[in-house]
Parts: structure tokens; sequence; C-alpha cells
């Protein structure tokens, strides 16, 4: 029998979250991991295509190699630039 490892697939919005755990073949990507979830059909709206993703926090291409236990997440786009945030907040309390 061929080996198999465990992962999840993780992708949150405000208010709903998905994890997924599953059990794939040895040697699987981040992009068959996000295929065999229900993440596209859970999220229509969502461009997969477009997502960044990571493992464990730190990005990852569709082509990365997973281990066992290993924890796929998928990025929502950002909607403000944090510096930009941060340099308009010390704006405002007269910081600069």
């Amino acid at each position: 029998m061929a080996e198999r490892i465990a992962v999840e697939v993780a992708y949150v919005e405000p208010g709903r979250q998905f994890l997924q755990a599953l059990s794939l073949p040895a040697g699987a990507t981040v992009a068959a991991a996000i295929e065999a979830s229900d993440l596209a059909q859970c999220f229509p709206a969502l461009d997969l295509a477009a997502a960044r993703v990571g493992v464990f926090s730190r990005p990852a291409t569709r082509d990365t190699l997973l281990r066992a236990g290993d924890r796929v997440e998928v990025y929502r786009p950002l909607i403000a630039n944090p510096k930009e945030v941060r340099r308009q907040r010390a704006v405002k309390s007269g910081k600069t």
C-alpha cells in the first residue's frame, strides 16, 4: 500500500472559517491539497488561482511538497498596506 500523509487545509474570512483534514499520497503538493479539499465549493467567490498560500504561516508555492502534519493556509488579499496604515496612524497622532 502506498504511503499516505495527513495534512490540513485552512482558510478564514471574517465570521467564517474552513479547516479540512485530508489524507494524501506521500509527495503531494500544496496545489493537490487545495484541490482535494472542499475549499472551492465552500467559498465560490474566492479566487484560488490568485490567492497566496503558505505552510504554517510561511509563504509557499503551489508546487511545494508537503510533509505529514503540515497545514496549508490560503490567504485573503490584503485590504490595506500595513505600512501605510501605521504611517497614517502616526500622522494622525502627531508623532511625525
